[in-house]
């Protein structure tokens, strides 16, 4: 069974909240296709302009309803979990696009500071990988760029420092840095939500509002992506995340035995990392990134420095052309995209587990869509006292979004 799936454009209190921080090896994906189906491709006719409007076709043969985390997780139906939610949307098609410069465009591009230097792209993996996937199959040389891959401690360091042009990341990473000064910006949607909070599977804990008085792990620390991320899904429930629970780092592969111990009662964990662990019946999963009222926004964006972008707008637009062409493959081709990460040594993991978890996020959102997000959810950091050094929200905007395409 096949239905339209799309992604809300609707700025709702539920849906402010998906700030998706993908952690290092995780997986992106496409259309939701459940473990053991196939995913079917765009139909070859379909003539999508950049940016219009897309219909995404979801293959369902497995499953036809999408559960919430803690149904899923706990009646033995963990991949419905990422059959995706019917819902209003949008994306962006590149997969036929010919990023091939105009004569205006190459004229434009020769007249910029950077035309002639290469395209430093951030070498991250899984669901943040679209950067590294765009040089693989060619889009930079396509669009008249050359690139290459450069590593670094982090993707937001090495765009404000200049070291890297552009990174694909997490908002929840990003966002607070950019109102203290860093210097970089957000320029296209990336996709949707893969974090959860897991709690032990025979724990009493059934939801959110079970963990007041408890401590949660935030694995890559206070005032970081997780911890942002576990806030904002605290709050979506009414529990205030500075005084109805104690946050703390712990390391997400020392979580479990944490738990154990009677030290934490839950963690915010990557939905891959602990996809095995609930199949075992060792978790269970208490809210989700991609529960109903999270699932209709965007948490991972296209970044890149910012002045590179100020100077260089038309050489910005096509890298931005060339990511999203690789993000409109991963979506189109999740079969034969999942097989290159994980032969690349971009992702690691089960196959089958991957295809399906990919298939839960939507590559390739677009720019409204993302603007959508961004202006919903700087008002919450705002008013959840994670943005500290501004407080008008316009003005964070017009600092964090600048959309180059």
């Amino acid at each position: 069974m096949k239905f339209k799936r799309s992604l809300t454009l609707a700025l709702s209190a539920a849906l402010a909240l998906s700030l998706c921080a993908c952690g290092g090896g995780q997986t992106g994906g496409s259309q939701s296709t459940p473990a053991g189906s196939t995913p079917q491709s765009p139909d070859p006719g379909l003539k999508v302009t950049m940016g219009q409007d897309v219909d995404v076709e979801v293959n369902q043969d497995n499953a036809t309803e999408h559960l919430n985390s803690y149904e899923a997780s706990t009646t033995g139906k963990w991949e419905a979990m990422f059959v995706p939610i019917e819902m209003e949307g949008r994306a962006i098609d590149m997969a036929n696009f010919d990023l091939t410069p105009t004569a205006e465009e190459l004229e434009a591009m020769k007249s910029e500071p950077a035309y002639g230097q290469k395209v430093l792209y951030y070498m991250s993996d899984g669901c943040t990988s679209g950067p590294v996937v765009a040089d693989h199959l060619g889009y930079y040389t396509e669009a008249g760029l050359e690139a290459e891959g450069v590593k670094g401690t982090s993707y937001t360091e090495a765009l404000g420092t200049s070291q890297a042009t552009v990174a694909v990341g997490h908002i929840a990473t990003m966002l607070v840095p950019i109102t203290n000064g860093v210097d970089l910006t957000f320029v296209g949607g990336a996709h949707i939500g893969c974090k959860s909070i897991y709690v032990l599977a025979d724990s009493d804990y059934n939801t959110t509002a079970d963990l007041k008085g408890t401590t949660v792990s935030v694995p890559n620390g206070i005032g970081k992506s997780d911890y942002n991320i576990t806030c904002l899904l605290l709050d979506a429930d009414g529990i205030n995340p500075q005084n109805d629970v104690t946050l703390t780092p712990v390391s997400a592969d020392a979580c479990v035995a944490a738990m154990e111990r009677g030290e934490i009662s839950g963690a915010l964990l990557s939905d891959t990392y602990a996809y095995g662990m609930v199949k075992d019946g060792k978790l269970k999963c208490i809210r989700s990134l991609l529960d109903e009222d999270f699932a209709g926004q965007n948490c991972c964006v296209i970044a890149m420095n910012r002045t590179f972008t100020q100077e260089n707008p038309v050489i910005s637009k096509k890298i931005v052309q060339a990511v999203q062409k690789a993000h409109s493959y991963m979506r189109d081709n999740s079969e034969e995209a999942t097989k290159l990460l994980l032969e690349q040594g971009w992702n690691g993991g089960d196959y089958e587990m991957n295809v399906m978890l990919n298939n839960s996020l939507q590559f390739g959102l677009a720019q409204d869509f993302t603007q959508t997000t961004l202006t919903d959810v700087v008002g919450r950091y705002i008013r959840l006292g994670l943005i500290t050094s501004m407080d008008n929200v316009d003005e964070v905007m017009e600092l964090a979004w600048n959309p180059v395409l």
